[in-house]
């Protein structure tokens, strides 16, 4: 029991490091290029991953037995991160955080057609309505009764499939590698295409925005440290708990980003936020809930 109550506060902490970063990249893209933000998160992210495997294990397994696949997963995660960076620069943190979500109900629909996965009728169920509550927060008109939405609201939606699919690259990934590869690889592929961009947006730190380029520095290197920090406290807590009693809690990162968007940016959620919000997450909730098999066995 106290292994699980230390997974259980390792995950909780990760959410609330995940919306503090993305509540920072917020900042910052409001001042400096998308793809310079996520340029300096992923190269930070790399570095101190690196060396806290090499300090840890006193190695740095780079080969991998299928560089290709690598290589799609890093593309994969730099496209999610474009895309959800992106978002923030015209959509309030909780709308885009909330639209977000959709990815892992998509990622039980990829698993099942891609992985062929076995996937039951809760879960098919749990899908369903969590991407009713994904559609509800895309404010449709014909919903809503209102204007059409701000087209940025797709940003997130890229970003949820994005991630879904980076997300089924890493199962395949868990049977071929070294799960220190996987992770010294996270983001490399995306960090040398986006560098190879960087002299047409890069936008020197201090000259755009009220802050000095100092705080500018800072920032950027808190957002790769919180990157790293948050991806291995999940790690930590995955080796604690088990994931039917972790994945439920995912979700209170909707609450936190709720209340960073209200208390930083004065952006309260709306009704129709909040109620897309509730909506997949009790669809969310359906699809983590592990259901019981003859025997006794967790399906």
């Amino acid at each position: 029991m106290s292994a699980t109550l230390t997974g259980i506060a390792f995950n909780l902490c990760a959410l609330v490091i995940f919306v503090t970063m993305d509540t920072l990249g917020k900042l910052l893209v409001a001042h400096y290029p998308v793809p310079q933000v996520v340029f300096v998160r992923f190269c930070c992210h790399i570095l101190f991953v690196a060396l806290a495997i090499r300090l840890l294990t006193g190695s740095l397994p780079w080969r991998s037995r299928a560089p290709w696949l690598q290589l799609g997963r890093g593309l994969c995660l730099i496209l999610a991160s474009l895309l959800f960076v992106g978002a923030l620069a015209y959509l309030p943190l909780a709308d885009a955080t909330t639209v977000g979500f959709a990815a892992p109900l998509l990622t039980v629909l990829l698993a099942a057609f891609w992985l062929r996965e076995k996937v039951g009728w809760r879960r098919w169920a749990g899908v369903g309505i969590g991407l009713v509550g994904v559609l509800v927060a895309l404010r449709p008109p014909f919903l809503t009764g209102g204007p059409l939405p701000h087209w940025a609201i797709l940003l997130p939606l890229g970003n949820a499939v994005a991630y879904s699919i980076y997300q089924i690259m890493t199962r395949r990934l868990a049977a071929l590698d070294d799960p220190r590869t996987t992770m010294l690889h996270t983001g490399l592929a995306g960090v040398v295409v986006l560098a190879l961009v960087q002299p047409f947006v890069w936008q020197a730190p201090g000259t755009a925005g009220p802050l000095p380029a100092a705080w500018v520095w800072t920032g950027l290197l808190a957002l790769g440290a919180l990157s790293a920090a948050g991806h291995g406290m999940l790690v930590l807590a995955f080796t604690r708990a088990q994931a039917s009693l972790l994945a439920p809690l995912t979700y209170t990162q909707l609450l936190w980003a709720m209340i960073a968007s209200a208390v930083v940016f004065g952006q309260r959620p709306d009704g129709i936020t909040l109620s897309g919000a509730a909506i997949i997450a009790c669809g969310g909730l359906l699809v983590a809930w592990p259901s019981r098999r003859k025997g006794g066995s967790t399906g």
